[in-house]
């Protein structure tokens, strides 16, 4: 690799600069994989609302991590039975309504404050250096093996799998609980099985690209997409380029930069929100303003005294 990489006029030189080195291109795999399951997976979680409880779940890393190094333990095996707890603690608190949603989001911020003091009880209980926990947090975009590329392929395999299986009756449960109910769909284990589904996804990417980032491909692709496309089948296509491009755009930026991918993938994730953002409410404002304008004009039309104004 060139001490200093720069960019040149010519995009199909700079990009078989990029391809040449093997950690840029499974940098470039595993972004691909955790863009596509991070999507589909933040896709369902902003629709349904739960994107403190996907917060929290990706939160956990600092018990998680501090536990697992407490008992010499991997920090991925701490992660993953912190999420999966954390996971039907919230899961276990899902309702409908307003009321609903209140108690569920007190619920899943008791679940944080404790798993959050608990991780500071681990941190101050030992006194190594929680090297894990710098990666969990920040991730090791540019050193994953081909090993790591494999099996957060197949973890993401499963994951979308699984989602395949109860993306139906997760999307009806979602959008019309009265409808699911009716037709005797179970609400609570559905929403159940996608908090764990999320929490475990969560914890097998956390370790290679970094908590933040994952939280932020789990939102912002999939709140833009919202914001443009209503249809769920469009919509869910939206957010998947959405995260392809912004982490190809990202790694690519931060390979001719001296600044971490994660920085440039969440900057891009979050300008593109920004735009979204701007076009629906200049998209509903005209509307509004269309709906309006009949109706003015019908107003001045209205006898006033038994006279047409």
């Amino acid at each position: 690799m060139r001490a200093d990489p720069t960019l040149s006029l010519n995009p199909l030189h700079d990009l078989g600069e990029v391809l040449e080195y093997h950690f840029m291109v499974n940098a470039l795999i595993a972004g691909s994989v955790v863009a596509v399951m991070a999507g589909l997976l933040g896709w369902f979680m902003v629709l349904r609302r739960e994107t403190f409880a996907g917060h929290t779940l990706a939160m956990m890393a600092l018990p998680g991590a501090t536990a697992a190094a407490l008992i010499a333990i991997p920090a991925t095996w701490g992660y993953f039975a912190f999420c999966s707890t954390a996971a039907l603690a919230i899961g276990r608190s899902a309702g409908g309504g307003r009321r609903g949603w209140a108690e569920q989001s007190a619920s899943i911020g008791a679940v944080q404050a404790f798993a959050l003091a608990l991780g500071f009880l681990f941190v101050s209980l030992y006194h190594g250096v929680l090297g894990d926990l710098e990666n969990l947090l920040f991730g090791t975009f540019l050193g994953i093996s081909d090993g790591q590329v494999l099996t957060l392929a197949a973890v993401a395999a499963g994951s979308l799998l699984a989602l395949l299986v109860l993306g139906r009756r997760l999307l009806l449960v979602s959008v019309d609980p009265d409808l699911a109910s009716a037709r005797g769909v179970p609400a609570r284990a559905l929403s159940v099985a996608f908090l764990v589904l999320l929490g475990l996804a969560v914890a097998a990417t956390s370790q290679i690209t970094g908590v933040l980032l994952v939280f932020a491909l789990l939102v912002a692709p999939p709140a833009t997409a919202q914001a443009l496309v209503v249809r769920p089948g469009p919509s869910l296509a939206l957010t998947v380029a959405i995260g392809l491009v912004t982490v190809w755009v990202g790694l690519g930026i931060s390979y001719f930069s001296v600044y971490p991918a994660g920085f440039f993938i969440t900057m891009i994730s979050f300008a593109l929100y920004v735009l979204a953002r701007a076009s629906a409410w200049t998209r509903d404002a005209s509307r509004r303003r269309a709906a309006f304008a009949p109706g003015e004009s019908e107003l001045d039309e209205q006898p006033v005294g038994g006279v047409i104004a």
